[in-house]
């Protein structure tokens, strides 16, 4: 299923198309507690490129309606992945620029680091999902700033499912007795800092012991 992007190499694959690059026009915040609703605004330019980037590289998705859910809560110039490949579970509304950068680090670094360093294909990869209506949790900010997932632009991974049947989780493998285990995790959480702007790992803080989070901020900070 895989052999084409495992004989490509780990290092030598280059990241999708950066069209999604930019930031989208936001509306002022409504209240929290207000009820969603549906914002009559133009797709960016930015936006349309990510859709053709998709596109490109043969993945099946779908337009998500821009929505205000008050609070600072908006989903905007989002997708709904639908087949890239490799089923990824758990994902709702994402911002298509964190799409776009997730298929590349599922497509070129995940599978085949799973390949080179565990021996197996992966067949799933697991997430605590996407989008959710909250503040940021365990940082310095903690409570006062919203999260990435706030806007659609973070995911959490915690786990991938090997084709030989093992489940390779971020909270047992992180720190596990297989050497192989955690040089996978760490080579993919190396490859996601090059590919998203925040990578935050078990490494960070307790709060992210049980995943990675991935967000396409433009922050250029990885732990």
């Amino acid at each position: 299923m895989w052999r084409r992007v495992l004989a490509s190499g780990l290092l030598t694959v280059p990241l999708l198309l950066a069209g999604c690059g930019g930031r989208e026009h936001r509306p002022p915040p409504r209240p929290a507690g207000s009820k969603p609703v549906t914002l009559n605004i133009p797709t960016s330019r930015e936006t349309r490129a990510c859709y053709a980037d998709l596109s490109r590289a043969a993945v099946r998705y779908s337009p998500m309606p821009d929505r205000d859910y008050g609070g600072g809560c908006q989903i905007i110039g989002s997708v709904q992945l639908i087949d890239i490949g490799l089923p990824i579970t758990n994902l709702k509304a994402m911002r298509c620029g964190l799409a776009d950068a997730l298929v590349g680090w599922a497509r070129h670094a995940v599978v085949p680091a799973a390949y080179q360093i565990l021996g197996s294909e992966v067949v799933r990869i697991e997430s605590f999902g996407t989008y959710a209506c909250r503040a940021v949790i365990g940082g310095p900010e903690s409570g006062r700033r919203l999260s990435g997932h706030a806007i659609a632009n973070a995911v959490d991974i915690s786990g991938f499912v090997l084709q030989d049947g093992r489940r390779i989780s971020v909270l047992q493998g992180w720190q596990s007795g297989d050497p192989a285990v955690r040089e996978f995790l760490r080579v993919i959480r190396a490859s996601a800092c090059k590919r998203f702007g925040t990578v935050l790992s078990p490494d960070y803080n307790a709060a992210h012991a049980n995943h990675l989070h991935l967000e396409d901020d433009h922050a250029h900070f990885c732990r």
